[in-house]
């Protein structure tokens, strides 16, 4: 199969560090990711996962063994090798794994599993969801803060519920800074293919700038990677996703919608090698730190202190539950 990464270290059992005064035993670990599509240098989703597998490799000198899908039917098979080879735990990225982990999951049942952006329900399968929702409504205030036209521009990937997810608490955002401020937005595709075609992304953000469009927040995988440099070519103002995109277009990038999948996966991989890990439900939003913004010197003369102030004052309020943000996804429904 393509994309297999073969490890050349040899795994060993790892002595804990002590803690409290007390020596925690450790478990020799085979970790491994089946990524989604787009590729495993996305710069943003499959990215940011794999840079929560280089942190852990960095810290335990444990390799970490990868699969890059050309196509979804390859999920299953790659799930199933790995776990043959005795590879444990195996990470699942995005929710198109879901049928496919399901089945392999029961067919290794001590095998541990841990599968991002969707919910499957075996003992030994840890499924990590986000509040995308929250995050996407911060860097919706910044984009009606910072239009000048107040036309704002939102370009999804694959038109599911979650990507709506995305689009609905940006939307929020928008009409929570400036009532008035008007929403164009565009879906990539309805297949896969959606997630990796640059060409389509920038051919629908330069349709919004000629629309009057000067903010769009591109939430759209490696489709992104174009509709970020039409952000650039038109000296628009973009907003990245998942991974901390800003580094790209220095100047033009308005800021960048953290979805923490790093620290998913590095938590994932530690927890079992400390023997905490639990086939569970987690939930991360703006109170666990699995969703933010990003402010760096890549974007800092951008965000005026008003501005900040603004969007840390919600981001307080969404916290405390004074802001209740809609989750698109609890009834297909922004209202």
């Amino acid at each position: 199969m393509r994309g297999w990464t073969v490890s050349l270290l040899a795994l060993v059992a790892v002595t804990g560090l002590p803690m409290a005064g007390f020596a925690q035993a450790q478990t020799a670990v085979k970790p491994a990711i089946v990524y989604a599509n787009g590729g495993k240098f996305d710069k943003s989703f499959n990215e940011g996962v794999s840079n929560g597998a280089k942190k852990f490799s960095d810290e335990t000198k444990i390799a970490v063994a990868d699969f890059e899908p050309s196509n979804e039917t390859q999920f299953e098979q790659a799930l199933r090798r790995f776990a043959q080879r005795g590879q444990d735990p195996i990470i699942a990225v995005g929710f198109s794994q879901a049928v496919a982990l399901e089945k392999v999951g029961k067919e290794f049942p001590n095998t541990h599993f841990t599968i991002i952006d969707s919910v499957v329900k075996l003992p030994n399968v840890q499924s990590v969801v986000f509040r995308e929702h929250e995050g996407s409504f911060l860097v919706g205030m910044l984009a009606a803060m910072a239009s000048k036209t107040g036309k704002v521009g939102f370009v999804g990937g694959m038109d599911i519920p979650l990507v709506r997810k995305f689009q609905c608490g940006y939307e929020q955002g928008i009409r929570y800074a400036n009532p008035n401020a008007e929403l164009i937005t565009n879906m990539t595709g309805t297949t896969p293919a959606a997630w990796n075609d640059p060409g389509r992304g920038a051919e629908l953000a330069k349709g919004q700038f000629d629309r009057g469009v000067d903010v769009v927040y591109a939430a759209a995988g490696s489709t992104g990677i174009g509709i970020l440099q039409a952000v650039k070519d038109r000296g628009m103002l973009g907003i990245g996703v998942d991974s901390n995109q800003n580094y790209l277009h220095p100047g033009n990038m308005l800021t960048s919608m953290l979805k923490r999948v790093d620290v998913a996966a590095y938590n994932s991989f530690k927890a079992r090698q400390d023997g905490t890990w639990k086939g569970d439900v987690q939930v991360l939003g703006l109170k666990e730190g699995g969703v933010d913004w990003a402010l760096d010197q890549y974007n800092e003369k951008l965000i005026t202190p008003e501005m900040k102030a603004k969007v840390d004052a919600a981001k307080a309020d969404i916290i405390s539950g004074k802001i209740t943000v809609i989750d698109y996804m609890s009834n297909n429904s922004c209202k």
